[in-house]
């Protein structure tokens, strides 16, 4: 049986948008594999790693019929790669094997039993579906995503919290030396609803989430997270634990404020964080009125001083940061100017949008 037969470019495409989670070395060898599913005319291809699943539909030419496979995606993919965009590939079914064509190549892989797939088990009480359109999910992760821990032993840490409630979705990550917040307004009210999306589902839907039309659709149970865009289903599991109360971290009423642009105080950043040492990636800033100074060193003894001339009258404060989280936040902000407001020295900063409160960063101090 004749399973597809397309160009390289679309089966290639479809491939790659379900096999981001597929691990190449696995305990469990089948999930290397992808579940490809014919049922007359149309395929549907699925790959899990326990934790999350993603499937998605497509019509790809070929014989009608029922069958189902799983044959090793990565090899798949690395094949496909070799070939022409536009070269018609076929594959069919022989045996306990398939067999990939493209022009005069002819490769003959090993499959395994697709009864064995081992499917998850979708939660049997989501909470209602609500929609934002892909783009704007997208530019949620992007302001965020960047704060989450990284194999924190607090695993609650290692991901992004969602809060729907009202007409209001939230995006929260922090690693516990800075927070990010990210909001944007729903068309429908939803109850309220609190979830942990872990690192890895929130990295693999960057990935696939695009700028095309089209909304992305969202359930959330206890434990998953279901998710529809595009033609692809993305069931996820959730991380259990409790988030920490992101509105007593963000301040409030600090006395302090300045408004700069984002572009020279990102370079100013930049330029004075070549000279900072690589454990220690300290810059301090001084901050006068109507000047705010840069200053970085190393154990080298080096020292990168810069000036930026700001439109400040507030008090005099002399403040430390690990420069990197600073360069993250405004790296990946697209707006021109930036506020930032400070208490003192000692205490966390607040970087905002001027008149705009759906994006809050909060920074802790370093002390230099």
């Amino acid at each position: 049986m004749i399973v597809l037969k397309t160009t390289q470019e679309k089966i290639l495409s479809v491939l790659q948008s379900v096999s981001g989670i597929v691990e190449r070395r696995h305990t469990l060898p089948i999930l290397a594999n992808v579940l490809i599913r014919k049922t007359d005319g149309e395929l549907q291809f699925t790959t899990s790693d326990l934790e999350i699943q993603i499937r998605t539909e497509a019509e790809l030419g070929g014989d009608k019929g029922n069958f189902t496979t799983t044959i090793g995606a990565r090899k798949l993919i690395d094949i496909l790669r070799t070939m022409p965009a536009d070269q018609t590939v076929a594959l069919e079914s022989s045996q306990n094997k398939v067999i990939l064509k493209g022009g005069k190549s002819k490769f003959t892989l090993q499959t395994l039993p697709a009864e064995d797939f081992p499917l998850v088990q979708e939660a049997p009480g989501f909470g209602p579906l609500f929609s934002v359109p892909q783009k704007t999910l997208k530019d949620l992760l992007g302001q965020v995503a960047f704060a989450m821990a990284v194999h924190d032993i607090r695993y609650y840490l290692n991901g992004i919290l969602f809060v729907a409630e009202g007409k209001q979705l939230s995006l929260v990550a922090t690693d516990g030396h800075r927070l990010a917040f990210a909001s944007v307004t729903l068309e429908a009210e939803v109850p309220r609803q609190e979830v942990i999306l872990p690192r890895k589902t929130v990295i693999e839907l960057q990935r696939l989430l695009n700028d095309a039309e089209g909304a992305i659709e969202m359930q959330f149970a206890s434990n998953q997270a279901k998710f529809a865009f595009g033609g692809m289903e993305f069931v996820t599991k959730l991380v259990e634990g409790k988030f920490p109360d992101y509105n007593r971290v963000i301040p409030k009423n600090h006395k302090n404020s300045i408004t700069l642009g984002r572009q020279a105080l990102l370079a100013t950043l930049q330029r004075t964080a070549i000279l900072t040492s690589d454990k220690f990636k300290g810059v301090r800033l001084n901050i006068d009125p109507g000047t705010l100074r840069v200053a970085s060193n190393n154990a080298e003894q080096e020292e990168a001083i810069d000036e930026l001339d700001i439109d400040y009258a507030g008090d005099s404060i002399e403040i430390g940061f690990n420069v990197t989280y600073l360069i993250d936040a405004l790296s990946n902000m697209s707006q021109e100017m930036v506020k930032l407001e400070l208490s003192d020295g000692n205490s966390s900063a607040l970087f905002t949008i001027p008149d705009n409160t759906t994006f809050k960063y909060v920074v802790m101090p370093m002390r230099i």
